[in-house]
């Protein structure tokens, strides 16, 4: 609501030349509220804003607008702005921008940094996409063991507006090693010739620099944390990871997970600002999967074209069938998935998985079952040549396919995602539609097969 009540009086400013009356309006505002407020105004005009702005301030605010719009802001600044702006941005909040736009583009920026903060930039995109080091700052305080909460205290006034939070205090050793750390309470609590080693929490848990950042998501909702350190190879401090940051991975990593379910490659930018053909490119590649797919399930509906045609009451229940095994499987494969994702089960427990989706499988089967053979049977008595003088075979037969084809669903929706962890794969590339595609074509052999038991001698 805030950035559609200052947009007019902020172009209005910007017409008019009246840069002071705005500088003066827009740098008490929160950044992420200021962020909003210049969401809507052209790249140009939001250039202009962040040139009077106080850099700190412009930096902030900065830092909350979506990557594609400050990439735009970014083309609309000189040089020397530019510069300036993203050396007053946090080290991993610039990280996040650098890696996501184009190495050209990324390579100028780059040569636009002061050196100290290039140093900074290339030491934190120099780490593993998707590790833990892209998202960690070096802005943090940390304080030797040795040292009395008096000295400590004495460091953190002085230093503490470099850090990225004050949350917590971070001890080292005389090499750098992470050897614990302490509340700001703790330490403002203590007394002034307290040894920092008597107040600190000595059973403190890091990072590594080259964890997967879904490590990082794991222990922050494991340790309830503002902020986590990250350590090197030898165990020294080099950086935080805050849980802003995190929650932004966990967000992307969950978008990811969700759209891939729906069979749709990770779009990557917000949905309505992706061009149309990098969308049709991402949705088209599966759906043309999933249709060759199922053409397979047109050739073993060809295969049992005899039995068909000696009985034709069995082709009204095949979506009945195959639309069961379909939906089973995505159940599976979805809660599948989420545990895995969620750390609640590993490739180690698959043994477990199998006996408990046998069990539900068979149970929720017959479930269906039942069903499906109540159904048969009161329209038959209602109708009796419905179904023909031999419905309650075909009851039967509806009634056991829907427990095998529900079983099959089941072990196959449950298992495709372990497999693929196992060899390495995207479990959550198991998806729905690709689990109901796999049993339909399944289940049409298991129906069948049933009816060739059931009927034969009679309609077959």
């Amino acid at each position: 609501m805030l950035g559609y009540l200052l947009k007019p009086e902020i172009e209005a400013m910007i017409r008019e030349g009246d840069f002071a009356s705005l500088r003066s309006a827009l740098e008490d505002i929160p950044p992420a509220d200021l962020a909003d407020a210049l969401s809507d105004l052209s790249p140009e005009d939001s250039a202009v804003v962040f040139r009077i702005l106080p850099r700190q301030v412009a930096a902030e605010a900065f830092e909350y607008l979506p990557i594609d719009r400050q990439e735009k802001i970014l083309k609309a600044l000189g040089d020397k702005e530019t510069g300036e702006l993203l050396d007053a941005m946090s080290p991993d909040d610039r990280t996040r921008l650098l890696e996501e736009l184009p190495a050209s583009v990324t390579r100028r920026l780059l040569t636009l940094l002061s050196p100290e903060e290039l140093k900074v930039a290339q030491r934190l995109l120099g780490y593993p996409e998707d590790s833990v080091g892209r998202r960690m700052t070096p802005d943090y305080l940390a304080v030797p063991h040795t040292w009395t909460v008096g000295e400590a205290l004495r460091y953190i006034r002085e230093n503490g507006r470099k850090s990225e939070t004050l949350s917590t205090i971070y001890v080292v050793d005389e090499q750098g090693r992470l050897v614990g750390d302490a509340s700001i309470a703790d330490i403002l609590l203590a007394p002034d010739n307290e040894s920092v080693a008597e107040v600190m929490n000595a059973n403190v848990r890091a990072l590594s620099a080259t964890d997967d950042q879904e490590k990082a998501i794991d222990l922050f909702s494991r340790e309830r944390r503002e902020a986590l350190p990250v350590v090197d190879s030898e165990g020294c401090l080099i950086g935080i990871v805050t849980i802003d940051d995190i929650l932004d991975v966990a967000q992307e990593e969950a978008t990811e997970d969700i759209q891939k379910l729906g069979a749709v490659e990770a779009l990557d930018e917000p949905y309505l600002q992706i061009s149309f053909w990098r969308m049709l490119k991402k949705r088209a590649g599966w759906l043309v999967v999933l249709f060759l797919s199922e053409m397979l399930t047109a050739t073993a509906m060809s295969h049992f074209e005899d039995e068909i045609a000696r009985a034709v009451v069995l082709a009204v229940f095949v979506p009945l069938i195959i639309s069961s095994g379909g939906n089973s499987g995505s159940q599976a494969a979805t809660l599948v998935i989420r545990a895995m994702a969620l750390g609640e089960l590993t490739v180690r427990d698959w043994w477990r998985v199998v006996r408990r989706e046998v069990a539900s499988g068979l149970a929720l089967g017959s479930i269906l079952g039942t069903i499906g053979f109540l159904r048969i049977t009161l329209w038959s008595l209602v109708k009796p040549d419905l179904y023909g003088p031999h419905w309650a075979l075909v009851a039967l037969t509806v009634g056991i396919a829907l427990v095998g084809v529900v079983l099959w669903g089941c072990l196959a929706g449950s298992m495709l995602p372990i497999i693929l962890k196992r060899l390495g794969f995207d479990p959550a590339a198991s998806s729905a539609p690709f689990v109901a595609t796999l049993v339909d074509v399944t289940g049409i052999v298991i129906y069948f097969t049933v009816a060739s038991f059931i009927l034969r001698g009679t309609l077959l």
